[in-house]
């Protein structure tokens, strides 16, 4: 089976490496790109929603990738849904973990509680990672995204994160033949995940129903599995992939 792992916000394709490795030990060909505006060093981070999709449709292009099972972690939730538009018959199946699943005319912005917004926008214009990029503080990304982690842990992956593009959360998603595609579809779901506080921004089954018929597979954990639980994590993702 080839899987197509596409990275959440502040990742980029070589932090998938944890559940990249058990995946291709168990046999399936990994591709995880990393999308334009992400990953270390000098990098444009100026760029929109459409520029991130764009660069991993590049991807697939240049390896000529057909048949696969495209997975999204978080914001990669928003990304494979316009993949999805623009590659149809190219794709397996859709995975979402713990990931953004918008309607039409959405932005993450929209969907997320309005305190990020306030914080990210307050982090941009500080200027503190240069243009229109924004890090999470480090008390948000240790409570909210690695609660089920040690602190040395949590430490060690927030060294490792890069700025993100604000833009991409803020840009309006055209999703049109989105909801008409019959690409089968599963959903991920880390049980002890708040990223997204429970309650009205709960993951589930906020963004689940919103995919219609769709498997639910459920892990313990929180959003960052691929740091804190990889292995379990690959396991669930062949569980979701499977025929």
């Amino acid at each position: 089976m080839k899987i197509v792992l596409i990275h959440g916000a502040w990742h980029d394709g070589s932090l998938w490496k944890d559940v990249a490795d058990p995946l291709r030990a168990a046999g399936h060909e990994v591709h995880t790109p990393t999308l334009a505006g992400n990953g270390a060093g000098d990098i444009d981070r100026t760029i929109g929603h459409n520029d991130a999709v764009q660069s991993a449709l590049d991807y697939i292009e240049a390896k000529k990738l057909n048949d696969f099972v495209l997975l999204g972690h978080s914001y990669g939730g928003s990304i494979i849904s316009k993949m999805a538009e623009a590659i149809p018959s190219k794709i397996r199946r859709l995975v979402y973990w713990n990931a953004f699943v918008l309607e039409d005319g959405e932005s993450i912005e929209d969907v997320a509680p309005p305190y990020y917004k306030t914080m990210l926008d307050e982090i941009v214009a500080s200027g503190a990672y240069g243009q229109g990029a924004v890090k999470l503080p480090f008390p948000v990304w240790r409570e909210a995204f690695m609660n089920d982690a040690s602190l040395e842990l949590a430490q060690k992956t927030y060294e490792i994160t890069t700025p993100h593009p604000l833009k991409t959360f803020k840009d309006k998603v055209e999703l049109k033949t989105f909801p008409s595609l019959t690409i089968p579809r599963s959903y991920i779901n880390c049980t002890e995940d708040i990223a997204m506080p429970k309650g009205e921004f709960s993951w589930t089954p906020r963004f689940l129903n919103r995919l219609g018929l769709c498997r639910l597979v459920q892990m313990p954990g929180g959003h960052e599995a691929c740091f804190t639980n990889p292995k379990l994590l690959a396991e669930k993702i062949i569980e979701a992939a499977r025929d």
